[in-house]
């Protein structure tokens, strides 16, 4: 009966924006609204978790893509966009942009969250996309995959960090695996999805995109474009590799945990970007202001529509739909790692956060390592590729993309949905695989 309301829920909500048009996060909060009441939850619950939702999908959410927002702006008005696409395609020319972009986006996805990564990543897409008159999706939908293998199957994102911990695996060799079978994914996820894309050709949405083209001399450098952009990932890579280096006592790991926080890195960013994207290109404060300011009128809407996702999933999650999954997969006998993959596959399809998906599930199997000798590395990636599945209208990130891209429900399906569903059915190939070997 949970997963028939469920069911209903997802059918309301197609029905509300594609036949009736509502707005995306109207329609998210009334569906959170009816599939609460109609999962029993009183009614001051029900409130009570959509204002939770809400908050904690966008509390350091809001802050990262406001800051994200803004640099990718000042990337683009100054022509450092321009400057790093048209030096990509020079170098990898236009029939390797895409391998351009998946390098970039496995590089950034070590350190960055897929919402931050995504978010800062973005015009570089746009700009390439426009500079190399290939359709969005085209070096779009590689630089997601990238993205999302590494949210996935990788430490230090959160997911896979906490299932490691909870099954005491070796982060190092969990790195490694994750690599290993992360390689193949992105670029089966990635540029050999695409080309069963090729239908989709969206206009490069107005706003995210300086289409001025810039002169040579009115462009900053590619040094100061790549490593002004590259301070989040610098930033967060050295907390990373401090947390996993250095002793929790060390000093040395307090400032590092400061400085690469995600809203912190960004804010420093931000600010560095100022001055070599703004100051030291000869803009005045009031002609900076002004890009920030239009930076954040472009994403409001979208950390409205992200935040109705996160309202719709903590209701499911509050309602005990997690709880009743795992009762339906109690007693089963069949191979660890395909069961850790499908209950965390079953969780990220009914509740749609990824991390949620994959914590819970780990929680559920991480007695059957003991039992049945399963490498603990390996049900991690296996957790972790199953907590990606088909994200659908449940997941934050699912409006992300399709916010981003322009796409309709139907054409973000086609494209974000498939890419992750090929990089679940990967993971749990490549587990299956790995494990007759080591």
């Amino acid at each position: 009966m949970p997963l028939f309301i469920v069911a209903i829920g997802v059918a309301l909500l197609l029905i509300l924006i594609i036949r009736f048009k509502l707005n995306g996060f109207i329609a998210l909060i009334l569906v959170a609204l009816a599939v609460g009441i109609m999962q029993g939850m009183p009614v001051n619950e029900v409130i009570r978790s959509i204002k939770a939702g809400v908050g904690g999908t966008l509390g350091s959410l809001a802050l990262i893509m406001g800051f994200g927002a803004m640099l990718g702006k000042l990337l683009a008005d100054c022509g450092g966009a321009q400057r790093i696409a048209t030096t990509l395609i020079n170098k990898f020319g236009h029939s390797n942009i895409q391998w351009a972009v998946v390098l970039t986006g496995f590089t950034v996805g070590f350190a960055l969250f897929y919402e931050v990564g995504f978010v800062l990543m973005l015009p570089l897409v746009l700009t390439i996309a426009a500079n190399a008159r290939v359709p969005l999706l085209y070096v779009g939908v590689p630089m997601a995959a990238a993205l999302s293998v590494t949210h996935g199957f990788l430490p230090p994102h959160p997911g896979p960090t906490a299932i490691a911990t909870l099954f005491h695996a070796d982060m190092g060799r969990t790195l490694l695996y994750g690599t290993l079978l992360g390689i193949p994914t992105v670029i089966l996820a990635g540029p050999v999805y695409t080309r069963f894309l090729k239908s989709i050709d969206k206009p490069i949405p107005e706003g995210l995109y300086n289409p001025k083209t810039f002169t040579e001399e009115e462009m900053p450098g590619f040094g100061a474009s790549v490593w002004t952009s590259l301070v989040p990932v610098i930033l967060m890579a050295l907390r990373a590799i401090a947390e996993m280096s250095l002793p929790k006592s060390h000093p040395f790991v307090a400032y590092a945990e400061f400085l690469g926080d995600p809203v912190m890195a960004t804010l420093l960013a931000v600010l560095i970007a100022i001055f070599t994207f703004g100051l030291n290109r000869g803009r005045t404060m009031d002609q900076i202001t002004e890009t920030l300011v239009d930076s954040i009128k472009i994403i409001a809407m979208m950390l409205l529509i992200i935040g109705g996702g996160g309202a719709f999933k903590q209701v499911l999650v509050d309602s005990g739909l997690d709880k009743y999954i795992t009762s339906l997969m109690e007693g089963s006998n069949v191979s660890p790692l395909f069961m850790a993959w499908s209950i965390a596959a079953a969780l990220r399809i009914a509740l749609g956060s990824a991390t949620v998906a994959a914590i819970t599930a780990g929680g559920i199997v991480a007695p059957l390592i003991a039992s049945s000798g399963a490498s603990p590395e390996l049900m991690v990636i296996a957790v972790g590729s199953g907590s990606v599945i088909f994200s659908h209208v449940n997941d934050p990130g699912f409006w992300l993309f399709k916010e981003y891209f322009n796409l309709s429900i139907g054409e973000t399906m086609r494209s974000w949905s498939g890419l992750e569903t090929v990089i679940a059915l990967c993971g749990l190939v490549g587990t299956l695989l790995l494990q007759c070997v080591i």
